[in-house]
Formats: C-alpha cells, sequence, structure tokens
C-alpha cells in the first residue's frame, strides 16, 4: 500500500512523477477527505477516488493508494504505524506500506503562509484593517532593537522569534501598501506594490550588486565585494552628497560611525577639535572605526551589564 502526502504550499496537480505513476498504478485510491485540494486534483485527472474511514486491517491492500490530507505529513505516518504495527506488538515485516511525497516545500516555503495569514488580517482583524505605515512605524523600530538585544545575550531561540517579528513588520507594511485598511479618514488608496514586489526588488539589487557570483565581476576578498559594492552603489544612487542617504534618525553613536565612515570612504579624515563632550565621544567612534568595532553595539553591551537583573 501507498500513501500519498503533498504541500499545500505547492498548486494541487502539481506532483511528482513517481507520485503521478502512484495514481496511475493503484487499483483502488481512496482519501478520508472527498474535498482535499489534492484529492479534486486527482479527480480532475480522471481517476476515481474512494472517502473512506481509516482502515483497521493490520495487513494492508497492496495496491491501494491513500492520498493523505493536503499537507498533513503526521496523518500519514499515523496511518502507516497503524497498519504496521499494534499497540504493544512488534511491528509486522510482512506489511508493506511506503510513503510517496507528491510535492514538497522549497527553502522559504513557510513565508507564504506568513503572506496568507496577513492578508486575511487585513480583512477580517478591525485592529489589523485599521493600521498605515505611519501607525506601525514604532512597531518596526521596536521589532528591530528587539532583534539587537537578542543577538547581544547570545541567545539564539529568541533571535529566531525576534527576527519573526521584525520580518511580520516587513510584511505588514506590504500588506498595507497593497491592501490599504480603514484609515481615519476613509479608505485609502493603494500605493501599487505588494510583498511580491518588495521581494523582487532586493533580489534584483542583490543579484546586480554581486556580480562576482551572478556575472563576470572578480572579487577574492572581503574588502574586495565590499568596494565593488560600493562602487555600484554609487552608480547607481547618483547621489549629489556622499551622506546622502544617511537616516539622521539614527542613535548618535551610530549616525556619527555611519556618517565618520562615509567621510572616510571618500578621502575625508575627521579629527575632533576642542576638548567638549561631543567631541570626545567622536574621537571615541574614531577609535572604534579603527578597530573594527561597533561603537553603538559596544556601548549597549556594557549598559547591560550594569543592569542583567532589571532585563527581561
Amino acid at each position: 500500500m501507498r500513501i500519498l502526502v503533498t504541500s499545500p504550499r505547492v498548486a494541487p496537480g502539481l506532483m511528482t512523477l513517481a507520485a503521478w505513476d502512484a495514481v496511475r498504478e493503484a487499483d483502488r485510491i481512496v482519501a478520508a477527505e472527498a474535498d482535499d485540494p489534492t484529492v479534486e486534483a486527482i479527480v480532475q485527472a480522471g481517476f476515481a477516488v474512494d472517502t473512506a474511514p481509516l482502515p483497521t486491517d493490520r495487513t494492508p491492500a497492496t495496491a491501494t493508494l491513500w492520498v493523505a490530507p493536503t499537507g498533513d505529513v503526521a496523518w500519514a505516518r499515523g496511518l502507516a504505524d497503524s497498519l504496521v504495527s499494534e499497540v504493544g506488538a512488534a511491528p509486522d515485516p510482512t506489511a508493506d506500506v511506503e510513503v510517496v511525497f507528491g510535492s514538497y516545500d522549497l527553502p522559504g516555503a513557510r513565508l507564504l503562509d506568513l503572506v496568507a495569514v496577513m492578508d486575511q488580517l487585513r480583512v477580517e482583524c478591525p485592529w489589523t484593517r485599521e493600521q498605515t505605515h505611519a501607525s506601525l512605524q514604532q512597531y518596526l523600530l521596536e521589532e528591530a532593537y528587539e532583534v539587537l538585544d537578542a543577538l547581544d545575550r547570545g541567545d539564539t531561540d529568541e533571535l529566531r522569534e525576534e527576527l519573526g517579528d521584525l520580518l511580520m513588520q516587513v510584511v505588514f507594511h506590504a500588506a498595507v501598501a497593497a491592501r490599504p485598511g480603514a484609515a481615519a479618514s476613509g479608505y485609502e488608496a493603494p500605493d501599487g506594490w505588494d510583498i511580491d514586489d518588495v521581494a523582487a526588488g532586493i533580489v534584483e539589487k542583490l543579484v546586480r550588486r554581486n556580480p562576482h557570483v551572478f556575472a563576470d565581476g572578480e572579487a577574492a576578498t572581503p574588502e574586495e565585494v565590499d568596494a565593488a559594492w560600493q562602487r555600484l552603489k554609487a552608480t547607481e544612487k547618483q547621489r549629489s552628497s556622499v551622506l546622502d542617504g544617511v537616516p539622521p534618525t539614527l542613535p548618535a553613536l551610530a549616525y556619527a560611525d555611519k556618517v565618520v565612515g562615509r567621510l572616510q570612504r571618500n578621502g575625508v579624515v575627521p579629527a575632533p577639535h576642542g576638548d567638549s563632550l561631543g567631541e570626545r565621544l567622536l574621537a571615541l567612534v574614531l577609535e572604534a572605526r579603527a578597530t573594527g568595532e561597533d561603537p553603538e553595539a559596544a556601548l549597549r553591551r556594557t549598559v547591560n551589564d550594569l543592569v542583567p537583573d532589571q532585563r527581561v
């Protein structure tokens, strides 16, 4: 007997050759749910599918194909286990059960689930429906800092969770752009782009700025890669100033580090003059850059060490 398992993130009917061979070779095709997308695709292809409860006979019919509910690998495994074993008994070596994967998820497939959930929330959730780009600003900043906090503490489990929260903000903004909600002034017009446009933009940028990987560019060291990236970026942006694009809303140390980096990259070497607090802080930023350290992160870690018991 065979059990067919398919992914809910792949269009029904787009199955492997092994899966369609299993369908064609089966004397009987059985499913627990008649309205399952995979079952419907098999029926539309001209095959009869019976709907029946789970088998109770420990010896499976060898020419039967069971169609698992789409995406339910656990159901398929449970059926297979029930056919080859009884409670308290050893597995039956004569039982012949094969699980056939008709379709499977590629890396990143669960991102489709996130997009689908967010789209549903934008339609059905009163709070989510009301949000705008402006109202979400504070959450984007908060989630970014929570990611930094998890990184500082080296908590990889929390990092995974916080990255998910940050990713949600990206998908949230894209959903707002594609499906505006009910703002106080009424329904807004769509921005003309969605999450696919966001993804397409960054994919194109990564390919374009990494010709040493995707084209005939040459870069053998991290320094050469960065230099090539900066040259391509300068050509694309055509900015009038080396400081264009540096957000002044960055925290002061991070802002100073970014500005100094831009100036140094263009041959300008800042030299603090005087002994004011600001000059001394700038000197520390220059010292941090000379040693390859992030001044913002260094100060944050040091302050965190002062209050370990107050952190949650």
